[in-house]
């Protein structure tokens, strides 16, 4: 990161980033508009910073220009592009109370910026951010992009147990010297470094507060919807990975920043409830399915039709009660189970029995039938098996959860003895 111009000012209490990347149409009517409101609205020392990642056009140019005649302004270079490599520099090396940023095209009214900030300056909250889910908010913008911002924040509800509301509203706010701490953690360098961000919050216990903003969408967005929702979906895979398999110090960072257990989600008891359960059951149940197909017509050649369908269904039977245990139902150490593999087992022994008989019907129905009309035929009574397996599962883990909630310490430690 290289400063190429800086108006000299001392300290700020707010450093408002704008990140850019070839707006050369737009970055100069925007610093102009935001200064102006500062000057006018917010009651403390600001500085807004240009934050130029890799343009190849002249907007670099134009905001240096614009730090000569503008007082507040500094302007960074950085050779790389990405939105959140961008903001991420910036927070981290400003000497600001308060770090913040809005996109360039100002589609968010800035009215909204004195209650975005007044939380964190009262030191009540450590993140604000602007959501345009509210029923309080007013947003304009098109059905396609409103259907694709609610269905992905449905999906950070659902399978990250997310519980803010908005996440990739660009309006948000955070205290220095969380930011400092926290952001050397984040990894993404684009869009999705919002959600890392405020997923990583949530669990560590910091504090966010939502307000509701006006926002109007800019007809003339850059911004690719699709890649950048694909880009979303595996962030989350990443997050998600990284939180399971320990590579976060979540504990850590609790202890050092949270406010107990904050409002993030519980993630040691019970959590997601029914729609979460479901939608991550539903990814597991995909994924062993696939597993088993592969599995199937790999073996068919050798074992032939009803060997590979058990082999197949017991090596996936595993590994599914254990990812369900885990993922869907939130049960984590060694207590309970060999229990819970014993039902697994239980429900498997049923699929099997399901599955096999639906080969020999369709045998005696057909018995030229080729491997993958019998594959169709056992993938379709495996749907039957696997909603029995939704309900036993969820009906087991829970009765698991209640017991060592109710048993404490001494109920976990006969759980861990099985």
């Amino acid at each position: 990161m290289v400063t190429v111009a800086d108006s000299s000012t001392p300290a700020p209490v707010l450093d408002i980033v704008v990140p850019v990347y070839n707006e050369q149409t737009d970055v100069a009517g925007a610093v102009r508009r935001l200064r102006d409101h500062l000057r006018v609205n917010v009651p403390y020392p600001s500085r807004i910073t240009v934050a130029d990642n890799a343009s190849t056009d002249s907007t670099l140019a134009i905001a240096a220009e614009l730090a000569g005649e503008i007082d507040g302004l500094r302007v960074v270079h950085l050779d790389q592009k990405g939105r959140g490599r961008a903001l991420n520099a910036v927070w981290r090396g400003s000497d600001a109370q308060i770090v913040a940023y809005c996109d360039v095209d100002l589609s968010t009214d800035l009215n909204a910026l004195m209650p975005l900030i007044a939380p964190l300056i009262s030191g009540h909250s450590d993140i604000a951010i602007g959501t345009r889910l509210s029923r309080s908010s007013r947003v304009v913008r098109g059905p396609k992009r409103e259907f694709i911002s609610r269905s992905y924040n449905l999906i950070l509800k659902t399978t990250m147990r997310a519980k803010f509301s908005d996440a990739q509203c660009g309006f948000k706010a955070m205290r220095t010297d969380i930011a400092r701490q926290v952001l050397p953690y984040v990894e993404d360098t684009g869009w999705f470094f919002d959600t890392e961000l405020l997923v990583l919050a949530e669990r560590i216990g910091l504090r966010i507060a939502e307000v509701p903003v006006d926002w109007v969408d800019d007809p003339d967005s850059t911004v690719d919807i699709v890649s950048t929702a694909v880009a979303d979906l595996k962030g989350c895979a990443r997050v998600g990975y990284a939180l399971t398999t320990g590579r976060l110090p979540i504990a850590e960072l609790r202890a050092a920043l949270g406010r107990g257990r904050g409002p993030g989600p519980d993630i040691d008891g019970v959590p997601f409830g029914l729609v979460g359960q479901l939608a991550r059951f539903c990814v597991i149940g995909i994924a062993s399915t696939i597993a088993y197909a592969v599995l199937y017509l790999m073996l068919h050649a050798f074992l032939g039709a009803q060997v590979s369908n058990f082999v197949a269904l017991a090596i996936t039977a595993v590994l599914n009660t254990a990812a369900n245990r885990r993922f869907s139902f939130g049960v984590q150490g060694r207590a309970g189970m060999m229990r819970h593999h014993f039902f697994g087992l239980g429900v498997f022994l049923f699929g099997w029995a399901v599955t096999a008989g639906s080969l020999v019907i369709l045998h005696g129905a057909a018995p030229e039938a080729s491997k993958h009309v019998e594959l169709v035929v056992l993938v379709v009574a495996n749907l039957v098996a696997t909603l029995t397996r939704f309900v036993g599962l969820r009906w087991v883990f829970r009765s698991h959860n209640s017991v060592r909630d109710v048993a404490g310490p001494a109920g976990a430690m006969e759980g861990a003895a099985e």
